[in-house]
């Protein structure tokens, strides 16, 4: 056996998971971004953001109803005379005579003079008088300024992962943008003779190049920016100038196909006089991995079958990914199987599986080629790798897809 062909011991998953997450926890030292309010959605904030003004801005009405003076409304019922209407974004200044009544829309200014809001179903109206039947302390349905934020105060902390609620109260002062962490780069480089873009006839012997497609979905969806998605042949100088276009352009590169035992694999090829390190993990599907750092860019290197490509990005990148774009990990719980299965000694598998209301079952078909099978997949079945057989009932660990 040629030493091209031989075999190095096999690591483990978590060693190989720890040796990406070594990789790729320096990126957590991202530089600053300003990105608009309405993009801001599920960004990072990389610095504590404090209101410029105080919320309210100004006195306004929390009801439709009438403005009042309390001292008007002593004795109820009583009729007081209509001096006219306040709509919400009035920017004119009304001042209430004493003995008056004006309608107030929700969110109008307060005029000068009121100290109070009479909701309009406590009142009844008569041409230009209206009769209020309850009688209002001074302050009711009034909305007073800063009771919501004062200027100064502290908004949202650096560190805050931006929801929904984050970004209604910073738009909510007139905020512009916000202070975020950049996302991590990635740039996607797909390999193999045999791949053509969608929208080109198949010729005998090649099929459509998914893997980059799905890998950009897969880093799209867990908070990472694609900064390229391209693919090279089997040519190794074709393929060292796709490298060299994709770490210049990105943190990390992820490359899938040419990592195994053929003739032609040229990322293997290429990346071991760099340094790469390449050889198999005790896991199915994926066993062929690499790992490589070119001009101080990682670049994670994935077999090329569709399924072993998106498992290895499911257990090996995935976690680390969701860490440095501060969101929540993905929670792993048992279930019981709904069908026996069997596993090869000494490797970790991961099966395809979907959940029921009464546990996991196995899609038709667990081949590495299988991506139509993976699509009804919602979960990953994890077996650990000293288990050779389960039967139904049984409890496993299942992550979601």
């Amino acid at each position: 056996m040629s030493s091209r062909h031989a075999v190095a011991p096999a690591r483990s998953v978590d060693d190989h998971r720890h040796g990406i997450e070594d990789l790729l926890r320096p990126l957590a030292a991202r530089e600053i971004d300003s990105v608009p309010v309405p993009r801001a959605l599920g960004r990072r904030l990389a610095q504590d953001v404090f209101s410029p003004l105080d919320l309210p801005v100004f006195r306004n009405s929390a009801m439709d109803g009438y403005a009042v003076r309390a001292d008007s409304l002593r004795t109820v019922p009583v009729t007081l005379p209509l001096a006219g209407v306040i709509a919400a974004g009035n920017t004119g200044e009304l001042v209430l005579a004493e003995g008056s009544a004006l309608k107030i829309m929700t969110g109008a200014p307060l005029p000068a003079g009121a100290d109070c809001v009479v909701p309009v179903e406590h009142t009844r109206t008569d041409g230009d008088t209206v009769t209020i039947e309850t009688a209002r302390a001074a302050g009711d349905f009034v909305r007073e300024p800063g009771k919501d934020v004062r200027t100064g105060q502290l908004l949202a902390a650096a560190g805050t992962l931006l929801l929904p609620r984050h970004i209604a109260a910073l738009a909510a002062v007139g905020l512009a943008e916000l202070p975020v962490t950049r996302r991590v780069r990635a740039a996607v480089l797909t390999t193999g003779d045999e791949l053509v873009p969608a929208g080109v006839p198949l010729l005998p012997g090649q099929i459509y190049n998914s893997n980059g497609i799905a890998l950009a979905a897969a880093l799209t969806d867990n908070g990472v920016d694609v900064v390229s998605v391209a693919h090279s042949t089997d040519d190794p100088a074709e393929f060292r100038q796709r490298l060299a276009e994709a770490t210049a352009a990105a943190d990390v590169v992820f490359t899938s196909g040419g990592v195994s035992m053929g003739d032609f694999e040229v990322v293997k090829d290429v990346l071991a006089e760099l340094g790469g390190r390449f050889g198999p993990v005790a896991i199915q599907p994926g066993g062929p991995q690499g790992l490589t750092v070119v001009d101080g860019v990682p670049v994670l290197s994935f077999p090329g079958n569709p399924v072993s490509t998106l498992v290895s990005f499911e257990v090996f990148a995935r976690p680390i990914l969701r860490d440095l774009a501060a969101l929540p990990p993905i929670p792993t719980s048992e279930v019981p199987l709904l069908d026996p299965i069997r596993s090869p000694a000494g490797r970790r598998q991961f099966l395809r599986g979907t959940l029921t209301p009464d546990g996991v079952t196995l899609p038709t078909g667990s081949g590495s080629h299988l991506i139509v099978a993976m699509a009804h997949a919602d979960v990953l079945i994890d077996i650990d790798p000293d288990v050779t057989e389960l039967p139904a009932g049984a409890l496993v660990r299942v992550q979601p897809l």
